[in-house]
């Protein structure tokens, strides 16, 4: 099960922190100045996710850097086209010459294409850009129990939209049948996910043929969380997200201006209340949350915002 934390104010850029259930770290989702997000928070992050470099998603990646120098650890940073230049461009407008190589380790995964994926190197002190590889896939980053693919939407530049997917896991009901725990268990489980439905399991030294005992499995579908900023209201952008997103238990979506000022919207290739409202809801989203509003608006005026976004959603 995934949570998500909006670490902005209203007032401030968009900064979303990630959290699995039951994993150590945190997964930090744009870079805008966001007064809540903590030092810990920040040490603490295992991946960092960026939809683009516009200055309200990625203004606060310096204090990022500061406070991640010196954990001793490898940090993947995922990004469309030329993520890799732009973040080693903000860290090499300082100077390194008292950190080590050991402070810390920047990947980066620069999705180039829904199916291409470009990864390379970062490491003090002269933070060099070394190539590592290039993969065909739309898996930009995978846990045990997890994995975050893009899709690139259009908003005049590439925007790189995430969703997190929890793996399916096969849970047992002991109530089903006469029987008590035991590292059987684990055998059974195993038999069911390879498909050796003839594996023999051992259960208080009786021997069961393997299929014979799935009735008490179930498989607990994984949770989803969609990330999906700044894009245009276009016909090709709305097909990318509700291919990519339906069904999603949870989608944060970009309501950055209220219905009337859709004119901006367009104009500033962003969506607008109820153009995201409508396409949570075609995507089948079971739990939309409207985010990122312009700066401009009041308190006020998000919750009209906020309302026009879920008018168009339950319409």
């Amino acid at each position: 099960m995934f949570t998500s934390e909006i670490k902005n104010t209203h007032n401030e850029d968009i900064s979303i922190l990630v959290k699995a259930n039951n994993h150590p770290w945190n997964y930090l989702c744009e870079c805008g100045d966001a007064s809540n997000l903590t030092i810990k928070e920040i040490q603490n992050c295992n991946a960092i996710f960026i939809s683009h470099t516009h200055i309200d998603h990625f203004v606060n990646f310096d204090a990022v850097i500061r406070h991640q120098i010196g954990i001793q650890r490898r940090v993947i940073i995922c990004g469309p086209e030329n993520i890799g230049k732009q973040v080693q461009s903000r860290i090499q407008s300082y100077s390194w010459n008292l950190i080590n190589e050991e402070s810390i380790t920047y990947e980066i995964r620069e999705m180039i294409s829904d199916t291409e994926i470009i990864t390379y190197e970062l490491t003090p002190p002269l933070w060099e850009l070394k190539k590592i590889n290039t993969y065909n896939s739309a898996i930009l980053f995978e846990e045990s129990d997890f994995i975050v693919t893009g899709v690139l939407l259009n908003h005049k530049i590439p925007s790189l939209a995430y969703q997190f997917t929890e793996k399916d896991t096969v849970k047992i009901n002991l109530t089903s049948g006469n029987f008590n725990g035991g590292p059987w268990i684990k055998e059974l489980k195993k038999a069911f996910i390879s498909g050796k439905n003839d594996s023999i399991i051992t259960i208080n030294k009786e021997e069961y043929k393997a299929e014979d005992l799935f009735y008490l499995l179930n498989i607990q579908k994984g949770d989803s969380l969609g990330i999906i900023m700044d894009h245009a209201p276009s016909v090709e952008n709305h097909q990318k997200i509700k291919e990519h997103f339906y069904g999603c238990n949870t989608v944060l979506i970009e309501s950055f201006y209220k219905n009337e000022d859709q004119y901006f919207a367009i104009l500033n290739y962003h969506s607008f209340a109820k153009m995201s409202g409508t396409i949570m809801k075609e995507s089948a989203v079971k739990h939309p949350i409207p985010v990122h509003f312009s700066r401009k608006y009041s308190e006020e005026d998000i919750k009209k915002l906020t309302h026009e976004f879920f008018e168009a959603y339950h319409s």
